[in-house]
């Protein structure tokens, strides 16, 4: 750690040194960040990434930490989770989150106002952030059907608003990712709705994801995309790969597109357990599976 960084870098913030990120991803994996950073509000943000961008010092941005692997040896330079943002209001029928804001709350608050769009993300358990980063998406439903536009923050420091045919979704994608973006905010244009059938819709959408995901066991989500012509979790399975095991990662017994922690497991396990399925898949199918999860960090 010889980056221009102290614990009082940032006034009025703490930074955490050598701090485990095993603490805050879903999958209880990863190794330390050199230092770790708690933002609360858009000055703070703004002031970390110029700080980070005129030293030269690597930074990485985190929401909810649920799609993704973060490798054992940890990240270099600055890990930036933006969970103590997450402030979402409504005007009219436009519901306003904070990057930090957890995606299934923002549902919530759209339901409780009686606003239609995003009952498909009522179980998604990613972060707004993370959401138009990625076009999060499910049950025919994806992030980008409803987004107006997007506040982000440039790596010079720049804030800007982004349109939704600006932010370029595409599958998993979009960019945020591209152009090395921070997402700041994000505008969700709904439609007005009846509070009893959206609340319907998400209750019969989380029944069903809980009928066949392993939700009771640590998980990145869904680990690959879905291939031109197929489902990945009915490759896996048909591969015969369901209770594959290395260390503590193993491919679900429930859905055999995830791949759960059973106790201990590291993300070194979860990395020889994607190799393995990528590697028997393309043998037995002639199918590349490729990640959906975002694998980041030193090895």
């Amino acid at each position: 750690m010889t980056y221009q960084l102290t614990a009082d870098t940032f006034a009025g913030l703490t930074l955490l040194a050598n701090e485990p990120l095993a603490k805050y991803t879903h999958t209880k994996t990863g190794g330390p960040a050199d230092w770790l950073v708690f933002p609360e509000t858009v000055a703070q943000v703004q002031a970390i990434v110029t700080y980070v961008h005129d030293h030269q010092i690597p930074l990485t941005v985190l929401g909810n930490a649920s799609n993704l692997i973060v490798k054992d040896g940890g990240i270099a330079g600055l890990v930036m989770i933006l969970t103590k943002m997450k402030h979402i209001e409504v005007h009219d029928t436009i519901v306003t989150a904070q990057a930090g804001a957890a995606y299934i709350d923002t549902t919530i608050v759209a339901r409780d106002h009686h606003l239609s769009g995003l009952e498909f993300a009522a179980g998604i358990p990613g972060s707004v952030g993370g959401a138009i980063f990625m076009n999060a998406g499910a049950y025919g439903g994806e992030t980008k059907h409803v987004v107006k536009s997007a506040t982000v923050l440039t790596p010079a420091g720049e804030i800007k608003t982004l349109s939704n045919q600006e932010l370029d979704f595409g599958y998993r994608h979009s960019a945020v990712q591209d152009d090395n973006l921070v997402v700041l905010a994000a505008d969700f244009q709904l439609t007005p709705g009846d509070f009893d059938q959206i609340k319907a819709e998400m209750d019969d959408l989380n029944a069903r994801r809980a009928a066949k995901q392993p939700l009771e066991l640590p998980s990145c989500g869904s680990v690959f995309k879905r291939p031109t012509g197929y489902f990945a979790g009915k490759l896996i399975h048909d591969a015969g790969l369901q209770g594959y095991t290395v260390g503590g990662a193993q491919v679900s017994t429930k859905h055999a597109g995830f791949i759960v922690n059973i106790g201990n497991g590291t993300a070194t396990d979860y990395l020889a357990v994607i190799r393995h399925v990528q590697a028997t898949v393309k043998a037995k199918f002639g199918v590349d599976l490729e990640t959906e999860v975002r694998i980041i960090g030193r090895d």
